[in-house]
């Protein structure tokens, strides 16, 4: 009886190793190898699969070679911030695939299959995040199906045009903080050098701690600060194959990150809680976006918990001043080095506005500021990598996408595609959007800074409002030009950023 036991434990044990070890062989090499062939007979290309790694050693070497130095303001930023891709573009075709570990990833460019993917969003969800992606903000962004759909029609009204109107002296306060200091330097000697990304992100975060939760960047503060360094440490790990389990391990940086993500809810918990507190007394709800956010929750009959207000208001902060932030910074340097187009944006605020605050009926007639924001925004998407998935085989267009693939769409390798945007693709000619983006793209998916579809980003006329009134600012009082310090270094932690800075020469306007 007892060996019957024994045999039957020794069998089970035996069955459980060789269904683990058959998973396992089929994850890092069977599975992976017949995706690559299926892929391969669609027509796309890239490096064969290597065992477990795939091209992330590569990726990450290309990445730390690229970041190691400056470029010249006229060179193609694709080689230093997608490098591996750009390489693979060369080496195959713009129809190629990488291998992120054992999952290739398959490089879509054509503007009517970008237009399915991202219309068709139950066929192609966004892939699961990685999990210390999720510790960021795990909001509107991240969800999918019934709850995604539940989330946005709660938190759509909070960016309403009548609802963003209302903000509008939440922007105004902050934009003047930060030109009149810029004012108080210049005015002894009339010039002076200002790293203006440091005094963006800083407006930027004043603006969502404002509009979001009725607060200075002060209370803020603090969030910002957490979420740029969770930011910073994540991005680490995404350059690195996912092994599971692994944020168990008490690593100092896992054991960072979970203490960041702590103390950023802690703050977080307290502001909603709060508010929530006031509206049961009776206090009218603020037109702030958390404001907002709660009322029209509360009108749901499923309405959203408390760890959900929580995330979509760690989204807002960490997303809302990026977006933004990123916009405005390369909008100054490359005005700096087009000094003819900021001369024409100076007019035309100056003739709507005269020395007045901008308003938004007067926002709307900003028509060279608003070509130069779309070239901006086309030359410098603020997220320049979009993926999706599927789940079951799915038929792209005359592609049929096998199960486990994901699928990336570069806003940046599109929008620099001289097939697309002609022989002066890469260069600035914000006249390109004189006729509108309709015009300019032909009616195609080219241009998607925010994104397309259904899931196109929430905070799109935000981001532009806020920009047009810091930009109208700036121009109203200052000229201004590159610093000979200013090193040429676009790079990513999640949104497209100088890597070191953005030193700009300010002169008072005549």
């Amino acid at each position: 009886m007892e060996v019957s036991i024994q045999s039957i434990a020794l069998a089970t044990i035996l069955t459980v190793l060789t269904t683990w070890a058959w998973r396992v062989l089929n994850w890092v090499w069977l599975r992976p190898k017949t995706l690559e062939r299926l892929l391969r007979q669609q027509g796309f290309s890239g490096k064969p699969y290597t065992f477990l790694f795939g091209d992330l050693k590569e990726d990450s070497r290309l990445f730390r070679e690229a970041y190691s130095k400056p470029i010249a303001l006229s060179d193609d930023i694709k080689p230093r911030v997608l490098p591996f891709w750009h390489q693979s573009s060369q080496t195959y075709a713009k129809d190629s695939f990488m291998w992120i570990g054992p999952t290739p990833r398959v490089n879509i460019t054509n503007p009517e299959q970008i237009k399915e993917i991202f219309s068709k969003i139950y066929d192609y969800p966004k892939p699961v995040f990685h999990p210390l992606l999720r510790s960021i903000a795990d909001g509107l962004l991240t969800h999918e199906g019934e709850k995604w759909a539940r989330h946005r029609k709660i938190i759509n009204p909070a960016f309403h045009m009548e609802k963003l109107k209302l903000m509008l002296p939440a922007f105004y306060s902050s934009c003047t903080g930060m030109v009149d200091r810029w004012e108080k330097l210049v005015s002894v000697e009339r010039s002076c050098e200002v790293d203006v990304w440091v005094d963006l992100q800083n407006l930027t975060c004043d603006v969502i701690s404002r509009t979001a939760f009725g607060s200075s960047f002060e209370e803020g503060k603090r969030i910002f600060i957490l979420q740029k360094e969770q930011a910073q440490l994540a991005i680490k790990f995404l350059q690195s194959i996912y092994i599971p389990g692994w944020r168990f391990v008490p690593t100092s940086v896992n054991r960072r990150m979970k203490n960041i993500g702590k103390e950023v809810r802690s703050l977080l918990m307290d502001i909603v809680r709060r508010r929530e507190k006031a509206m049961r007394a009776g206090e009218a709800a603020s037109d702030d976006l958390l404001g907002v956010l709660l009322e029209s929750n509360m009108k749901e009959n499923v309405g959203m918990s408390l760890h959900d207000v929580i995330e979509d208001c760690k989204l807002f902060y960490f997303a809302g001043q990026e977006t933004t932030s990123v916009l405005l910074v390369w909008t100054m340097v490359l005005l700096s080095v087009h000094s003819d187009w900021q001369a024409r944006a100076r007019e035309e605020v100056l003739q709507v506005f005269g020395s007045r605050k901008p308003d938004f009926d007067g926002i709307s007639h900003l028509k060279i500021v608003t070509m130069i924001l779309n070239e901006v925004l086309r030359l410098y998407p603020p997220a320049i990598r979009l993926q999706r998935m599927v789940h079951k085989e799915t038929k792209l267009g005359k592609l049929t996408i096998p199960p486990g693939v994901h699928l990336f769409v570069s806003p940046l390798f599109v929008h620099h595609d001289k097939e697309l945007w002609g022989e002066d693709a890469q260069d600035f000619r914000p006249e390109r959007f004189a006729e509108g983006v309709s015009r300019a793209t032909k009616n195609q998916v080219s241009f998607f800074p925010f994104g397309v579809g259904p899931r196109i980003c929430i905070g799109q006329n935000f981001a532009l409002i806020e920009a047009k009134i810091a930009l109208a600012m700036i121009l109203q009082r200052f000229t201004f030009e590159l610093s000979p310090s200013y090193a040429h270094a676009p790079f990513t932690v999640f949104t497209l950023q100088p890597q070191h800075g953005a030193q700009v020469i300010l002169h008072r306007a005549n």
